[in-house]
């Protein structure tokens, strides 16, 4: 054993070449255990196969030493083989103390073949043989998680977690906040984030996202800040953020959040219209015009875009702006019932009444049975000397709105009229 452990001490120095050629070395007049060490340190070290080679000498002369089995099926799987794996795997008889660990091997290897229910068969039977093993109960909570039966998968995960709180790289509250959030269980789910202590951008981004389902906006807050902190790029928490600090009545902190996000990501037209709508909030009427101009310009089908543009103008009497917007969303082909009738609305307050009429005209198809579309026509007619259009119009208003006593008044008068 003694190159065994110069081989050792070699690799530790950072000597690899030098301890690689004393193992080689030692291997030429090892006995069978020292083989043995050999080809672990081999696998340790990476080189499977010269591992694999020592690991398939042993096993020709030790066929019923199932250890040596399943460290080379270890291999075969780090190496893809998976069909030579499995084959390996299945020669190791029931009652064998090394069935246990050949049977959880099995079920990830037909798991990562789609062979999910082959793969349950082996777990179950691991089971049977162990019923209080942790990692059987995780692999069997990460078959169901897998394949989406995710209320099945929360007893297997609750069952580990008593044991273990990690597997492998895996924290199972992550797993089980997980879970419980896709149920739609969000206080649940956020008791098993704040258990984790181990949150990489991703894992926080979804523990602020819960929060968030949940209506502790707090914490939602608090996860996402730290976010922002951790990972700048992580270009899709900036909405939300801004969003949950609006919800809060932190405008001031929601622009900035918004502003900030922009610059990480200058073609995210929703956070564009975010901070439009903020900076209007704010009263920054320019900055949230310009805003939300830009949102409109990165996709002109931006119909929660435009229409807001159309009422801020109108609230300014800026008809011209209305008109110039809505003229433009047509030269780019976004066609739209209530462009035309806001269209119509622009014109007619800009008394080009030729223009105003052919836009209520047509609109009136898509909004015949929209009172507030339909009386509006009806006035604008009788404006314009249309006096039987009129009495058409509002006769179909009052069928939807038959308490409206002014209008009923009004079109007794016109009735009259001849």
């Amino acid at each position: 054993m003694q190159g065994i452990e110069e081989a050792i001490q070699l690799m530790n120095a950072g000597k690899s070449e030098k301890a690689i050629e004393t193992l080689r070395t030692e291997l030429s007049r090892a006995n069978d255990e020292e083989k043995y060490t050999i080809a672990e340190m081999f696998m340790q070290w990476g080189m499977e196969d010269e591992a694999k080679e020592i690991l398939l000498e042993l096993k020709s002369r030790f066929p019923g030493e199932h250890e040596l089995t399943v460290m080379l099926a270890e291999i075969y799987i780090d190496q893809e083989q998976d069909e030579q794996a499995i084959e390996l795997l299945n020669e190791i008889p029931e009652g064998d103390e090394e069935y246990l660990s050949a049977l959880v091997q099995l079920a990830d290897l037909y798991q990562a073949q789609g062979l999910f229910e082959v793969a349950e068969t082996k777990l179950l039977a691991a089971k049977n043989i162990e019923p209080n093993e942790p990692v059987i109960d995780f692999a069997l909570g990460e078959l169901a998680f897998s394949t989406g039966e995710y209320q099945k998968s929360i007893p297997f995960y609750e069952k580990a977690l008593r044991r273990n709180q990690q597997m492998g790289e895996t924290e199972i509250p992550l797993r089980l906040a997980e879970a419980y959030a896709i149920l739609g269980d969000f206080e649940q789910a956020l008791d098993y984030f704040q258990a984790s202590d181990d949150f990489t951008p991703d894992i926080l981004f979804r523990y602020g996202f819960t929060a968030y389902q949940a209506n502790r906006i707090d914490i939602a807050i608090r996860v996402w800040v730290k976010l922002v902190e951790e990972d700048p790029f992580y270009q899709s928490v900036y909405p939300l953020l801004a969003e949950a600090y609006e919800q809060e009545g932190m405008l001031d902190e929601a622009y900035d959040i918004a502003q900030k996000g922009l610059k990480k990501d200058e073609f995210n037209k929703d956070l564009f219209y975010l901070a439009g709508t903020l900076a209007f909030r704010l009263e920054h009427k320019q900055e949230g015009y310009q805003l939300v101009r830009t949102s409109l310009s990165l996709d002109p089908g931006y119909k929660e875009a435009a229409l807001f543009l159309v009422e801020r103008y109108k609230e300014d009497g800026d008809y011209e702006a209305v008109k110039d917007l809505l003229d433009y969303l047509h030269e780019m082909n976004e066609e739209d019932p209530l462009y035309t009738w806001e269209l119509a609305r622009a014109n007619n307050e800009l008394e080009y009444y030729k223009e105003a009429l052919k836009g209520y005209q047509d609109a009136y198809n898509a909004f015949k049975d929209d009172s507030e579309f339909l009386k509006e026509y009806g006035y604008f007619l009788v404006e314009e000397g249309r006096v039987k259009e009129a009495r058409d119009v509002l006769d179909r208003y009052l069928s939807i709105e038959s308490t409206d006593e002014e209008v009923e008044a009004f079109l007794s008068r016109l009735h009259t009229t001849e």
